[in-house]
């Protein structure tokens, strides 16, 4: 199930693809992104928030990944490195798909602390400028 999910996710993340990013989502996706502790729900806002996320952080690239089917449904963990600024970062997506092969739950941590808050000054704004125009 995996094999099919990760070969379109590293292509629209390299490709910056946000109209195939959106057909990935499952209609009820949830995600945890940082520094918040609340997860985000529904496709409209996680692949705003993915969107950004992508457009932002610079020199996008996945080092290391691993799979686990034994629950049976598909769970990714992926490393990456990038930058925002002249601020290097290394987070880990944790991913979990549906039955159907679409992203039911991400979760994401990042550090250095210093890039994880360059990252956050760039998209909270824009994030709530998205959470403005959602609620007229």
């Amino acid at each position: 199930m995996h094999d099919d999910f990760l070969d379109e996710w590293h292509r629209l993340v390299g490709e910056r693809d946000l109209a195939a990013l959106e057909r990935i989502l499952a209609e009820d996706v949830s995600m945890g992104a940082p520094p918040y502790w609340d997860q985000l729900h529904g496709r409209p806002i996680v692949h705003h928030l993915l969107g950004l996320i992508i457009q932002t952080i610079e020199g996008f690239t996945y080092y290391r990944e691993w799979h686990d089917d034994s629950r049976g449904r598909g769970e990714i963990a992926l490393e990456f490195r990038g930058r925002v600024g002249d601020l290097d970062l290394q987070g880990i997506d944790l991913i979990t798909l549906n039955e159907r092969g679409e992203l039911q739950n991400l979760d994401v941590m990042i550090r250095p602390m210093n890039a994880l808050s360059a990252l956050r000054d760039v998209i909270a704004p824009k994030m709530m400028e998205f959470l403005r125009e959602s609620a007229e």
